[in-house]
């Protein structure tokens, strides 16, 4: 199935890394398939951008959508403040608007800084979170699958504290999850995925010895999934799962469960999806570097590597 032709690029929050990268990126592609990318997020940041790293002349290959318009005050390289959050909140939702419409086929989203978003007062945990909202869908049925260092990884749960995520887990929740992985699969060109499921506790809870989580949660859960006629393993505990290298696919109960071997095995290039949506929504594996943001020296490497993703998944 092809997944993406005209690809929105939102720039994330623009006094992050986002717009240097986005325009890195960009002139990697040839030339020929720039008009193809739609880039979504402030003009005058777009183009200041752009003068700083001699790249003004690219901007004539581009298609571009103003979006999350940030003032002059607001628009400071490494400054994290309401407005920059807002607009990376406004850029990303302008872009999943016009693959609803039909009028770009995925988006790609830079990255942004979540302080700065809830210093702006939106409710928001990660880009599966907005795209839900965004396509008018429970939170719960859009996931978080990180690609990269050989390695795809689907999350059950994302942002929010261990407590939190143990308290609403569900055997539903895990069987969605995995689903969306496998569908998510499917469209890059995986089909029928060997899948991995890591256990909630130690060990997968070594029986009940460690808790009876396991036994009640992704035991069953692994159950049901065979039932549908995917191949899952029984419940094991995340770090001997990783260190066969047996499975196409891995379902992490808790964020670091993910998180932890992506970046070890691909710590500047590894793609986040948003899968179980209606919309193929990418971003990079890592933040948006307030740290370097503005100094012309931010590496474009994930966003290329996410952009490849996707043209060779249609392909």
């Amino acid at each position: 199935m092809s997944i993406s032709n005209r690809l929105a690029l939102a720039l994330g929050d623009p006094n992050g890394i986002g717009p240097e990268i986005a325009l890195k990126a960009l002139a990697a592609q040839p030339v020929a398939s720039l008009p193809r990318f739609t880039v979504f997020g402030p003009e005058a940041v777009l183009r200041g951008t752009a003068e700083r790293l001699g790249m003004s002349g690219l901007l004539a290959h581009l298609r571009h959508q103003e979006a999350g318009t940030l003032d002059t005050v607001a628009a400071r390289p490494g400054e994290v403040n309401a407005a920059a959050g807002a607009s990376a909140v406004a850029s990303a939702t302008a872009a999943i608007q016009a693959v609803r419409s039909g009028a770009c086929d995925a988006v790609i989203a830079c990255p942004h800084h979540e302080t700065a978003i809830a210093q702006a007062g939106i409710v928001f945990s990660g880009y599966p979170s907005l795209l839900a909202r965004v396509c008018g869908q429970p939170p719960d049925e859009v996931f978080l699958m990180l690609v990269g260092g050989g390695l795809r990884i689907v999350h059950v749960t994302l942002h929010e504290s261990v407590r939190h995520a143990l308290g609403r887990l569900s055997v539903d929740l895990i069987c969605a999850a995995t689903r969306a992985g496998v569908s998510a699969c499917a469209r890059l060109g995986v089909a029928q995925p060997a899948i991995g499921l890591f256990g909630i506790n130690p060990h997968a809870s070594e029986g009940m010895l460690f808790g009876p989580e396991d036994q009640a949660l992704t035991v069953p859960a692994a159950r049901q999934l065979r039932q549908e006629g995917l191949h899952v393993s029984e419940p094991t505990g995340a770090d001997t799962l990783l260190s066969q290298r047996r499975h196409g696919l891995y379902v992490a109960i808790f964020h670091d469960q993910g998180h932890i071997p992506i970046k070890l095995l691909a710590p500047q290039g590894a793609s986040a999806l948003s899968v179980g949506g209606g919309v193929v929504l990418s971003t990079v594996g890592h933040g948006s570097a307030m740290d370097i943001a503005g100094q012309g020296v931010a590496d474009p490497t994930a966003l290329v590597r996410t952009i490849d993703l996707l043209t060779a998944a249609s392909a």
